[in-house]
């Protein structure tokens, strides 16, 4: 299992977004949105309600339609294979339905969690248990319980019997048994009580440090930026600032101007 990289200029770019533009209806959310993600690091994305990150995340995943721009995917740049430029093949996934970015190797905890309520716990959770992209079989079902001791209590209840933070639980660790790549984490703190949330990103901590990429929202954007290598904030639909998020957090003037904290 490859520790996260101290250089992290060292890891190649996994994720590749230029131009991308999104619509519902006639409501133009995303405009021209263009980032990067490095194999193995962290990313957050900020922005105040309805600015666009849900929408950002959906389109990449492809539950929604771009409108304009790409996304690519960069293979051989996972967990385990970093650094190998040779065997690195860059893919066009724009417009990839979901089941097929999933293959790619991301793991995604969407914003509501998502997952299914008349199964138990361990069915929610070993329906999801396959080997990674590159054969990997880093999280498996014992790890993933002795990481959430909660759920290993709860294994033969029904995925509506667990509380809210419980199902949270059950939801990031449905995603690390697909042994991801990425994993992009949407709002995975939110109305949660303080020590649930106090183990979320404890847990999210301990993800980065295998070197599983991550893409965080959430709207404690201290915690984000305390979590990540590099963030971006929207604005209606625009990346309006971006940079290292150690020097983001430092930028009160900005943060308040954009995030209105």
């Amino acid at each position: 299992m490859r520790t996260r990289p101290e250089n992290l200029a060292n890891d190649p770019t996994m994720l590749t977004v230029t131009g991308l533009n999104a619509s519902y209806g006639d409501s133009h959310i995303l405009r021209g949105v263009s980032l990067s993600l490095a194999a193995g690091t962290s990313l957050g994305l900020l922005g105040r309600n309805g600015m666009g990150k849900t929408t950002l995340i959906r389109t990449l995943m492809g539950y929604v339609r771009a409108t304009a721009g790409s996304v690519c995917w960069t293979d051989g740049s996972g967990t385990h294979a970093p650094g190998n430029a040779a065997s690195a093949i860059e893919r066009d996934v724009t417009g990839w339905p979901p089941e097929r970015m999933a293959r790619l190797g991301i793991g995604y905890v969407p914003e509501g969690r998502g997952i299914f309520p008349n199964l138990s716990v361990r069915e929610n959770l070993v329906m999801a248990a396959r080997p990674g992209v590159h054969g990997q079989r880093d999280w498996t079902l014992d790890r993933v319980l002795a990481t959430f001791p909660r759920l290993a209590e709860r294994l033969q209840h029904g995925g509506q019997q667990l509380s809210g933070g419980e199902q949270q639980m059950l939801a990031i660790g449905r995603a690390l048994l697909t042994n991801p790549q990425l994993m992009i984490l949407d709002e995975a703190t939110e109305g949660l009580a303080p020590l649930i949330v106090a183990e979320i990103w404890r847990v999210i901590g301990e993800i980065r440090a295998t070197g599983i990429a991550t893409l965080i929202v959430d709207r404690n954007y201290r915690a984000v930026l305390a979590h990540t290598d590099r963030a971006v904030v929207l604005e209606k639909g625009l990346i309006v600032l971006e940079g290292p998020s150690a020097a983001l957090a430092q930028d009160d003037a900005a943060l308040t101007a954009f995030l209105g904290v």
